[in-house]
């Protein structure tokens, strides 16, 4: 079973940093990406960025040149460098790894203020 625990939320002002871990155990059989999935508040669980098995990153056009995702293989976790923060980035954050099952981090709050 895979679980999957995520760090380093918080509140930040507009233009600030922040940097989300998420710590994978466990054996993962048949990685095809690991990633970052948001919910702002009121809204639908969205895609922010992923890592595919070989390595490539990908994101959601809101985020590019201002997110970056990271992965590192020897202590199974990934990473999100999130800067120059808006406010609507505020949400929580997910971590997800996707095999031929989906698991799912608890979540971790970023708030942005203006």
């Amino acid at each position: 079973q895979v679980q999957l625990v995520e760090s380093g939320g918080g509140l930040v002002q507009a233009g600030g940093s922040l940097r989300l871990s998420c710590a994978a155990s466990g054996s993962i059989f048949g990685l095809i990406a690991m990633g970052w999935h948001r919910q702002p508040p009121g809204k639908q669980r969205e895609l922010v960025a992923f890592i595919t098995s070989s390595g490539s990153p990908n994101y959601v056009d809101s985020v590019k040149g201002r997110f970056t995702i990271s992965r590192d293989n020897a202590k199974n976790t990934i990473y999100l460098q999130m800067n120059s923060l808006k406010p609507e980035d505020t949400a929580v954050y997910y971590c997800n790894v996707r095999t031929k099952t989906n698991y799912w981090g608890q979540g971790t709050q970023v708030t942005v203020s203006s």
